[in-house]
């Protein structure tokens, strides 16, 4: 059975980081549940994923793909399965935290202007993890 937050949790992972190793799609899935643990975010999952969505406003958007202005569509079946599991395992409460509370994350070719501004607190693979 899918729930609404494992869905929310699974497009995250497809479009945040389908491309990734399995452990830094993991940990993308991780930084959801921080936020959703945090007195600073919605207390859901898909409330923290869909925060601020501006359809269109790149940059708006706590997670890219929310406004890219493209339809969330699963042409990777593949990929879309794995998501689902990793949704499911980061959902378990027994995974540890690989990124240490980390509410925040960028790949390691771009340079946000909010990064200066945080603790850097984990690199898993080509995601740099943030407090």
């Amino acid at each position: 059975m899918i729930t609404e937050a494992l869905f929310c949790l699974a497009l995250t992972v497809y479009y945040e980081a389908r491309s990734q190793p399995l452990i830094e799609q993991v940990a993308v899935a991780q930084v959801v549940l921080n936020r959703v643990n945090s007195p600073h975010y919605p207390n859901n999952v898909c409330a923290v994923v869909y925060e601020n969505h501006y359809p269109n406003e790149l940059h708006k958007c706590q997670f890219s793909f929310m406004c890219d202005g493209v339809a969330e569509t699963y042409p990777d079946t593949d990929a879309w399965v794995q998501a689902n599991q990793i949704a499911s395992l980061v959902l378990s409460p027994t995974l540890p935290d690989l990124v240490e509370k980390a509410t925040h994350y960028h790949a390691d070719y771009v340079s946000p202007y909010w990064a200066s501004t945080l603790t850097k607190v984990a690199q898993v693979g080509r995601h740099i993890f943030y407090q």
